[in-house]
């Protein structure tokens, strides 16, 4: 087997596991956009937009809509986590666990931040027939000078 098959294989595979972790139908599209999702193994933050280009450079036939629909359904299955930033611009991140973010505001990027280096002393009580679901940070970035 070539390199290149290898490469497609293992590809295939990642992909084929982590939809089935998720309980979805490996459908055409569904394969194509898990495959430069996961593919590599790899974690990654990816807008609707970037994916689309990634699967168009690819030649896969897949449509924007298709793209997002994909995508909410990834997160529905929580095999994706979706970070919004400036209250519009979603970042879809393989890496599903607890860990905060860089946003580089110069290039629209989002990035790992390191978890261990976060401290949250505590957080405020949550109104009264609340829960906190969720906490979300997102130290944005820019570049100096």
């Amino acid at each position: 087997m070539t390199s290149d098959a290898t490469a497609y294989a293992t590809e295939t595979q990642y992909a084929t596991q982590w939809l089935a972790k998720a309980g979805l139908r490996p459908t055409r599209q569904r394969m194509a956009l898990a495959e430069l999702l996961i593919g590599d193994g790899q974690h990654r933050h990816v807008t609707a937009e970037s994916l689309f280009e990634a699967a168009k450079s690819k030649g896969a036939a897949v449509s924007l809509a298709t793209v997002y629909n994909t995508l909410r359904a990834f997160c529905e299955a929580g095999v994706l986590h979706e970070i919004t930033v400036d209250g519009s611009k979603s970042y879809f991140d393989t890496n599903t666990h607890d860990h905060p973010h860089f946003y580089w505001e110069d290039d629209g990027r989002l990035s790992d931040a390191p978890a261990e280096q976060l401290q949250i002393a505590c957080l405020p009580d949550a109104p009264e027939g609340a829960e906190i679901a969720a906490v979300e940070v997102v130290i944005r970035l820019r570049r100096k000078g």
